[in-house]
């Protein structure tokens, strides 16, 4: 008698509904600095985020430094990891960042303290529907009019409209960048290249005024972290050095004020191995009807050919489904990915699919994307050790 062939079941894709969302509202860093300025008497942006008032307010932002890594690393960094249990007004949690968690997408959260489906940023690169191209809304290529692309006013411009001591400290080159300009701008910008230069001039800058608001940013950590891999000499000096950079500006805090240390993401490294690395220049099936390739390894915008979404949809489920969350524009837009509202002009930005890795892996294209295929450590989706940022909190 012959026995039946036992069938296995098919691999379920997983449901876009079970990615972990940001807490957009309460406690994303599209809350912060509505957090903030509300504590200083300025009530028009809204947020149901809540942090002790403080006269004076500085954020320091180190790019790239999410909570999971700055926990693992506590002998590189001695000073933050002693002030893990002031995060998030002393909870000893931490913020969301926002999908993707990137950091044009993240900068402008902050800055606007709006989330990706309202400022439009949704994206390392995102189509451009005016001109049915890809734009890279880091670099801002191709150019387009940054105020047409992102309308709203900065927190920083609120702030110093309603008479607060406002102003960014940063590196010079990015003082008349597109992305300072509609994300960072309000009050004063003052270059300065070396980071102790930064940390010094922040703290005299929140000197300057009863009330201030006073910004500041480190990018290296993040830098390293690309080029080198989270798991790099090169990276955990980068942490030691930004360790000693917050411990000077802590030191220096005027009375009255705040000194608020966050990030815009955190990251992963990725094996390079054709498991944890898939090509989209040589996948036949994930190149099926997908006119543009957008956004980044671990957060993709699929933008179809027209007629193909569904098809295109279809197969990403079937091919990376057990690796990548995989939602159409609309299902993403209704889970609430891009934050509780997507407005009118942002939709079009939004892949006809978004892919949202869950796995250890991403989608590089090598021949569209070299320089970006090429880097270790990885971030864009909304996994912990991506999505999750510290508020580190110091108060005098």
């Amino acid at each position: 008698m012959a026995h039946a062939t036992q069938a296995w079941p098919e691999p379920e894709p997983l449901d876009p509904l079970t990615a972990p969302l940001p807490r957009y509202g309460t406690g994303s860093l599209a809350d912060l600095l509505p957090a903030i300025v509300a504590g200083q008497g300025l009530t028009e942006p809204g947020t149901a985020m809540e942090l002790a008032p403080a006269d004076r307010a500085c954020v320091f932002l180190i790019d790239g430094l999410g909570w999971e890594l700055l926990r693992a690393h506590p002998d590189e960094a001695p000073f933050l990891t002693s002030l893990l249990d002031t995060s998030f007004n002393g909870s000893g949690r931490p913020l969301t960042a926002g999908f993707p968690s990137t950091t044009a997408t993240s900068l402008a959260s902050v800055g606007t303290g709006l989330p990706p489906g309202a400022h439009g940023l949704a994206g390392y690169t995102c189509e451009n529907p005016a001109i049915g191209a890809l734009m890279n809304q880091l670099r801002w290529q191709p150019w387009t009019d940054p105020h047409a692309w992102q309308p709203y006013p900065t927190v920083f411009q609120l702030a110093d409209a309603a008479g607060i001591h406002t102003c960014q400290v940063s590196a010079p080159h990015f003082q008349q960048t597109p992305l300072t300009k509609i994300a960072l701008s309000g009050g004063t910008f003052h270059g300065r290249l070396s980071g102790e230069e930064r940390m010094d001039l922040a703290a005299a800058q929140l000197a300057a005024g009863d009330r201030s608001l006073v910004y500041t940013y480190y990018a290296e950590v993040d830098g390293k972290g690309h080029r080198y891999g989270v798991d790099s000499d090169a990276w955990r000096g980068q942490l030691m050095y930004v360790d000693r950079l917050a411990q000077r500006l802590a030191e220096q805090l005027p009375p009255r004020s705040a000194l608020y240390i966050t990030a815009d993401h955190g990251m992963i490294d990725i094996p390079f191995d054709p498991d944890s690395r898939i090509d989209f220049d040589e996948d036949w099936e994930l190149r099926a009807g997908v006119r543009l390739l957008g956004g980044e390894g671990r957060a993709r915008h699929l933008y179809a050919h027209p007629g193909a979404a569904a098809d295109v949809l279809a197969v990403w489920r079937e091919v990376v489904g057990e690796q990548m969350w995989v939602a159409s524009r609309e299902e993403a837009i209704a889970a609430g990915w891009f934050g509780p509202h997507v407005d009118d002009r942002v939709r079009g930005r939004i892949g006809d699919v978004v892919a949202a890795a869950h796995a250890d892996m991403v989608i590089i294209a090598t021949e569209r994307e070299p320089r970006e295929s090429e880097m270790v450590g990885m971030h864009g989706s909304m996994t912990p050790v991506e999505q999750l940022v510290p508020l580190l909190e110091v108060r005098t």
